[in-house]
């Protein structure tokens, strides 16, 4: 897909939780969203002006009920659909606070890493996926 300078692009924080068994929180897109029916790791639009630690802290109170203590930059991706540029600013969460869930009516799943491959995500989110397979792997 040819990109051009008239194509938004949409600046989205990004969080990978970990909980004590391993294992990754997902959630599955609500089907009249944007990617809708796949799954994704939660997170939300940085707003104009917010630090991208700041977005991530807000978004993942709101989506998951959590208050994030400790982050650390872990990728970004950057990828082109057909109607929006997006850019993923990743962050591993290192701690937090409450218990996470899906706080919007999402279906969500605390997912094996050797098994996030069986879910279907965004084309955005495999280099994400591919990150932490290649991270548990090695």
């Amino acid at each position: 897909m040819k990109s051009d300078s008239t194509t938004p692009t949409v600046h989205v924080a990004v969080g990978v939780i970990k909980n004590e068994q391993g294992e990754i929180f997902i959630a599955k897109r609500l089907n009249h969203q944007h990617q809708g029916g796949k799954w994704e790791f939660p997170g939300g639009k940085v707003e104009q002006g917010e630090a991208v630690t700041e977005a991530l802290v807000r978004e993942l109170k709101e989506e998951c009920n959590i208050a994030v203590t400790d982050c650390a930059p872990l990728t970004v991706v950057e990828h082109q659909y057909a109607d929006k540029r997006v850019l993923l600013d990743v962050w591993w969460v290192l701690s937090y606070t409450g218990t996470a869930q899906q706080m919007e009516g999402q279906e969500y799943v605390w997912a094996d890493i050797a098994q996030l491959d069986a879910y279907q995500f965004p084309d955005a989110n495999q280099p994400i996926v591919d990150c932490l397979m290649d991270a548990q792997s090695n």
